[in-house]
């Protein structure tokens, strides 16, 4: 996943207690603080409900809606933030075919696609498929 934005935990950037938004290469992103409180209650919001329920080890959210901007589905649509690209290692996963992993994370996120999520790419592993169990 490169060029988007991405959400880390703290303990990722060493930036304090609050999740933060950092850049590709893991940096803290510059920016319209309005654009960045946009993205982070998406973000955030998309976090902690894949969090509470999946009880992921990796759990990496990269903003691509730049890719998207001038797209007929999207351009006319207040909410910038509208495709993700999501990895996502949880036990959770264990013994569920891909599709299955797949319905897991669309039904969590089921609100924020009917506000304005319009795509979110998934890699959804367990932790002996992502090389770490």
């Amino acid at each position: 996943m490169g060029g988007g934005r991405k959400l880390a935990t703290s303990k990722q950037t060493g930036l304090g207690s609050r999740d933060s938004i950092v850049d590709a290469c893991g940096l803290p992103e510059m920016g319209s603080r309005v654009g960045m409180n946009r993205l982070a209650l998406r973000a955030s919001r998309i976090k902690q409900k894949l969090q509470s329920t999946l009880e992921p080890s990796v759990l990496e959210l990269e903003d691509v809606s730049y890719q998207h901007a001038g797209h007929a589905a999207v351009k006319d649509q207040e909410e910038k933030e509208t495709h993700f690209n999501l990895k996502i290692v949880s036990s959770k996963f264990q013994g569920q075919t891909l599709v299955k992993r797949h319905r897991m994370v669309y039904d969590l996120l089921a609100e924020e696609l009917q506000s304005g999520l319009h795509a979110l790419s998934i890699v959804a592993k367990t932790p002996q498929e992502a090389g770490q169990g």
